[in-house]
């Protein structure tokens, strides 16, 4: 038992070797798809916020190295791993995951093609992986000025972005789940340009200052608070509700402005945010 354990932690150092020969940072990854070293922290009475400046190896994906003495260091350190995650974001590809899951009730390509009708975007030929449990990992790239962050399932249900901080499990890892392989019609390709409509809805604009119009008529302060107060996950279905009950009492129009205002507070992107005023508008009989 103990051959095979080395003979598979041998072979995940080999890939990603061989990830780093192509400028990937690297990491290794556990069984359960975690980083493999244990923070260093994790016994301090109060933790420092360490990103790896004390030179020891468990800060997760800030120890992501394509140094190929660096990778095997950290695998050294790590004689259980059976696995190993890619960084996102860093240079020189700036690598950007989309996480097509196939949790139940959701299909999640199909949503990625309905937001590519929407938003007209066409995801290119581009590295795909595929996943143990059905699912797939597309690898695209960003520009080196920006930065793409997680998220998850913010777009479209099943639908996980990793960005900047995250990681990718890369191709060739083994799980508890099964192993982690490159798509056979992809393997020759390289990471393919985030299209550029794509990335827009990645990159939400910066948090406008968060900030309640005076004197709106009728229940509209209260409708604001209500889309105001929405966490990730849940911003969207607030803000069409919110614009339903608008339109419904008849202060559609004198609340689009602030509805908008107050779901790009939250974080959701414009071209989203506009989509469902309109949506709501149409559902209440009140849009075009």
């Amino acid at each position: 038992m103990a051959t095979f354990r080395r003979q598979v932690t041998a072979l995940a150092l080999a890939h990603a070797l061989s990830a780093a020969e192509r400028g990937l940072a690297v990491i290794p990854l556990s069984r359960t798809k975690l980083p493999a070293l244990r923070s260093p922290h994790r016994a301090d009475a109060v933790r420092p916020p360490c990103h790896g400046e004390c030179g020891r190896p468990g800060h997760g994906v800030h120890d992501a190295s394509s140094d190929p003495a660096r990778v095997r260091e950290l695998f050294a350190a790590a004689p259980w791993a059976t696995g190993y995650g890619i960084a996102c974001g860093l240079p020189p590809h700036h690598l950007v995951g989309i996480d097509l899951d196939t949790k139940p009730g959701t299909d999640a390509p199909a949503a990625l093609r309905a937001l590519g009708l929407r938003f007209r975007f066409t995801i290119p030929e581009t590295v795909v992986v595929l996943t143990p449990s059905g699912g797939r990992h597309l690898w695209l790239t960003a520009p080196p000025d920006t930065v793409v962050p997680n998220s998850a399932s913010r777009l479209a249900p099943g639908i996980d972005i990793r960005g900047a901080g995250g990681y990718l499990v890369g191709p060739g890892s083994r799980t508890a789940h099964g192993t982690y392989v490159t798509a056979p019609d992809t393997a020759r390709l390289r990471p393919a340009p985030c299209p550029r409509n794509l990335l827009r809805l990645l990159t939400p604009p910066p948090r406008p200052p968060r900030r309640t119009p005076r004197h709106l008529p009728g229940d509209g302060q209260g409708l604001l608070h209500f889309v105001l107060t929405a966490h990730e996950g849940q911003r969207n279905t607030r803000l069409f509700w919110a614009a339903c009950r608008a339109h419904e009492s008849g202060l559609g129009p004198a609340l689009t402005g602030a509805l908008l205002e107050a779901a790009l507070a939250t974080g959701l992107p414009e071209p989203e945010a506009r989509a469902t005023i309109a949506s709501a508008a149409r559902v209440v009989g009140q849009g075009s």
